[in-house]
């Protein structure tokens, strides 16, 4: 016996009243979706996920009361089911960063057309993530500009004592290729241990490599 396949319950947030009917539209003419809710704003979005508990939640990104972000934070906090597509006319890598990583399944320009919204809320019920083409270069950017503040400033020198001790070198062995005293090449590995946050030479080894130092 053939069932109904079960259809991706949407709810729409967005407190500019015509926006918001546009993105109705189009979820009411997709036979796949059922629009189960429309609210004006960020509290009322919370309310209604966690009342409703639907699949796919469509947030503009400023809205009053809650932003989205609040919003997502909540979902995520509280281990509600419902993936999050953000709305923003703000596309800064930055920001589209922090979205992704506080658990937004999608982020979409406002110039994006009902379309393009339909899709990416299909996809994400699918379990897929979906970027605004103009936002990937910039969250990749920003994806690079953290990676480098996480890793520590090792001087040139640290960078070079941190290979031969990789090497399995002892700090006499290291002071006579840098030609250095032992003293001075244990006072760099001191530095170096603090900057990695370990405390012995094989921890710091490890944590060098974890973070691409030695690469």
């Amino acid at each position: 016996m053939s069932t109904t396949p079960t259809r991706v319950r949407v709810i729409v947030a967005d407190d500019h009243p015509l926006y918001r009917e546009s993105v109705v539209r189009a979820v009411k003419e997709r036979p796949e979706f059922e629009l189960v809710g429309e609210v004006s704003d960020g509290r009322e979005a919370l309310a209604e996920i966690r009342r409703l508990q639907p699949d796919v939640a469509v947030l503009d990104l400023k809205m009053p009361e809650l932003d989205a972000l609040q919003v997502l934070n909540a979902v995520q906090r509280d281990g509600l089911g419902t993936r999050v597509v953000l709305l923003s006319a703000f596309l800064e890598g930055a920001l589209v960063f922090q979205a992704v990583a506080a658990g937004a399944a999608a982020y979409l320009s406002k110039d994006a057309d009902r379309r393009q919204v339909c899709d990416a809320i299909a996809a994400v019920a699918r379990g897929e993530t979906v970027l605004d083409p103009d936002a990937q270069s910039g969250i990749a950017g920003e994806v690079r500009v953290r990676g480098r503040a996480a890793r520590p400033a090792l001087t040139s020198r640290e960078r070079e004592i941190l290979v031969y001790v990789a090497e399995g070198r002892g700090a006499p062995e290291i002071g006579t290729l840098l030609h250095l005293s032992p003293a001075t090449i244990k006072s760099h590995l001191q530095s170096i241990y603090e900057k990695l946050g370990v405390s012995e030479r094989a921890a710091a080894v490890a944590e060098a490599m974890r973070r691409g130092l030695l690469e």
